[in-house]
């Protein structure tokens, strides 16, 4: 076990009938109520940790500068935070100041066009 893994006591109350039930789950698997609930836990932010939903609250509150980089590596994992970073990198520079093509014909010869037809009534 790392330092990070040490055990810690965590206090809260729940409806009685959510723990009843904890407790007969438990006993029917033979488990002790704290490993349920550690496992519930586990699983839930795994789950929560995986979804589109979540990583886009995440980076946008990321790229608004309302959540700490390291913060977010707890969220989503060190790879996908470090891909956040970078993202967020990239959107803070300056863009280039490039001019428009002027004589530019992007598509040379070759352009082709393409009669849609007017048979459906658009």
């Amino acid at each position: 076990m790392g330092a990070s893994d040490d055990p810690r006591r965590v206090h809260f109350q729940s409806p009685e009938y959510l723990v009843d039930r904890l407790d007969a789950i438990a006993e029917l698997f033979d488990k002790d109520r704290t490993d349920l609930l550690v496992e519930a836990i586990r699983e839930y932010i795994e789950e929560t940790a995986d979804s589109e939903t979540f990583q886009e609250l995440v980076a946008t509150k990321y790229y608004d500068d309302q959540l700490e980089f390291e913060t977010v590596k707890q969220l989503v994992g060190a790879e996908t935070a470090q891909r956040l970073r970078l993202l967020k990198a990239d959107l803070g520079d300056e863009p280039l100041d490039l001019p428009a093509p002027d004589d530019t014909d992007i598509y040379g010869d070759g352009a082709t066009s393409v009669d849609t037809g007017d048979a459906d009534g658009r």
